[in-house]
């Protein structure tokens, strides 16, 4: 396991567009399906890792605060599952149904959306307004494995909430820290290890 920081990829940027399949019902999922929320939140995240354990649950509760307050979640993992067979999208499926998470959970095997959206580890947030500007990017909150802080989601539901309240996010903004996102061989973006 590599302890990885977020890219902080800059403020203002434009969601990438991506088809990947969901998981769970087995659709296909891509930006326009989100097309009437005021915000999107795409995460990074997988099965294995325990930075993404220690958090899931409140993942879970993400989908279920946000659920009635027109915020579009979307979960994907980019991990090879040659690897990292825990992150194969059958397990992602059992994963999402054991915590009940009530947003698709795609797998991106192409790897290419995690490139796109400069993804470098698990779990990985970015958040968007309406125009799918990029607003937050960062950590979920000050929790880690270890750390006794318990997990509250407090700085992205901060940003959350600015969204749904049509206020602006917070410029001020703390990285992400996970496992490293698991490329394949030949496939590490420039980004990786920097």
């Amino acid at each position: 396991m590599a302890l990885t920081p977020s890219t902080m990829l800059d403020l203002g940027t434009t969601a990438p567009d991506f088809q990947l399949p969901d998981t769970i019902s087995g659709q296909m999922i891509s930006l326009k399906t989100f097309s009437d929320c005021k915000g999107l939140l795409v995460m990074f995240i997988c099965r294995h890792c325990p930075f993404v354990k220690h958090v899931q649950e409140e993942l879970a509760n993400l989908g279920k605060d946000y659920r009635d307050k027109n915020i579009g979640i979307v979960a994907i993992s980019a991990n090879n599952v040659g690897t990292h067979p825990d992150d194969a999208p059958e397990k992602l499926k059992e994963m999402a149904q054991e915590l009940g998470f009530n947003f698709p959970f795609c797998y991106d095997e192409t790897q290419e959306v995690a490139k796109a959206y400069t993804a470098a580890c698990t779990p990985d947030f970015f958040l968007f307004d309406g125009d799918r500007a990029l607003v937050y990017r960062g950590q979920l909150d000050d929790s880690r494995p270890g750390n006794n802080i318990p997990v509250s989601g407090k700085d992205l539901r901060a940003a959350l909430d600015a969204i749904v309240a049509g206020n602006p996010v917070p410029s001020e903004q703390k990285p992400s820290i996970g496992c490293n996102i698991k490329w394949k061989p030949g496939n590490e973006p420039p980004y990786f290890g920097a």
